[in-house]
């Protein structure tokens, strides 16, 4: 039986990785979003830092116009209006991940020590379970 597939990796810029753990940032914007049921998110704060800092479980995931999703969100978002429209340029739909219960590693996580070959995901990259509750549980 395979392993249900509900965790992913999300490579987040530091200064938004660190909004996130210090509850500014309660909503992550994307332009792409998951195929699969996606419950818990681990947060890896890209270059320079390179580690997972944490994770949260996703309380809703919101899909509209970048417009519409500025003006629910740009109060949590983390982001200026000039940056949030240029990561949206030329899309017409983004999604806004809705960030519940974010829990914070002590030290930040090497992906090496889970991850033969680890690549930071320009996206995203989905966990096996056992994967998301080994590193959960570090």
């Amino acid at each position: 039986m395979k392993d249900t597939l509900t965790s992913v990796i999300l490579s987040i810029k530091p200064i938004y990785a660190h909004a996130i753990m210090a509850g500014t940032k309660k909503v992550e914007f994307r332009k792409k979003i998951f195929k699969r049921p996606v419950d818990k998110v681990f947060v890896y704060s890209s270059s320079p830092e390179k580690k997972i800092v944490g994770f949260f479980t996703i309380s809703d995931i919101i899909e509209d116009k970048p417009e519409k999703l500025w003006e629910e969100f740009k109060k949590v978002g983390g982001i200026d209006k000039k940056n949030f429209f240029d990561y949206y340029k030329n899309s017409e739909i983004g999604f806004s991940i809705k960030i519940k219960d974010f829990e914070k590693f002590k030290n930040g996580i090497d992906p090496a020590e889970f991850f033969e070959n680890f690549c930071a995901p320009q996206s995203f990259l989905y966990l096996e379970e056992t994967v998301a509750t080994n590193i959960a549980f570090k």
